[in-house]
């Protein structure tokens, strides 16, 4: 087959809605069974997924470094995660690759590179609200990693409170007040029913 046709079957498929929503489904049925305790067939079948994509498509490049990813070989995660957000990998797939692309930084002993990541500039911005607790936890693990545990203290309280049943106000207000000179856990935190 020439390259042209080559090209001209992909283009197919990526325009064939109904191919489309194959392709997820059985990325969907792959995630479900994948195990990290047989890595190769983790990559064999991830790498059949992808090739089943035209070349350079964001969501494969995702979900092949998703398998490097879960059979722990990060450091070859973290291109295929550069290269999907650079092919502008659409929600919620792009946020989920930034929160798993600083994960896989901070495995790798780069927590400065994930805290750039997390912080959404190099990336097109924050991640979306659902995943923006997940974010958060990452965030505290990279901030503890790089000695500021008030600040990772905070972040993880602060992601936190929200859940809460009682206490949220307080949880929230000592988050906030994490790392201030002079502050000791106590004094002015809200008390009694309104601190919930």
């Amino acid at each position: 087959m020439s390259l042209a046709a080559d090209a001209d079957e992909a283009d197919a498929r990526e325009a064939d809605p109904g191919e489309a929503a194959a392709w997820e489904a059985d990325v969907e049925r792959f995630w479900a069974t994948a195990d990290d305790a047989d890595p190769e067939r983790v990559l064999a079948e991830a790498r059949a997924l992808v090739a089943r994509r035209p070349a350079g498509d964001a969501a494969a490049a995702f979900e092949l470094a998703s398998a490097f990813d879960l059979i722990g070989r990060e450091a070859e995660a973290i291109p295929g995660y550069e290269a999907a957000i650079a092919a502008g990998l659409d929600e919620p797939r792009r946020s989920s690759a930034v929160i798993q692309l600083a994960s896989s930084l901070r495995i790798v002993g780069e927590p400065v590179r994930a805290l750039a990541v997390l912080d959404g500039d190099a990336v097109g911005g924050p991640v979306v609200a659902s995943l923006a607790p997940a974010a958060s936890a990452f965030r505290a693990l990279v901030l503890h990693d790089l000695g500021r545990h008030d600040e990772a203290l905070a972040v993880a309280l602060t992601a936190l409170a929200p859940t809460l049943p009682a206490y949220a106000r307080s949880v929230s207000w000592y988050a906030g007040e994490l790392g201030r000179p002079g502050f000791a856990g106590s004094g002015d935190a809200p008390e009694g029913p309104s601190g919930r």
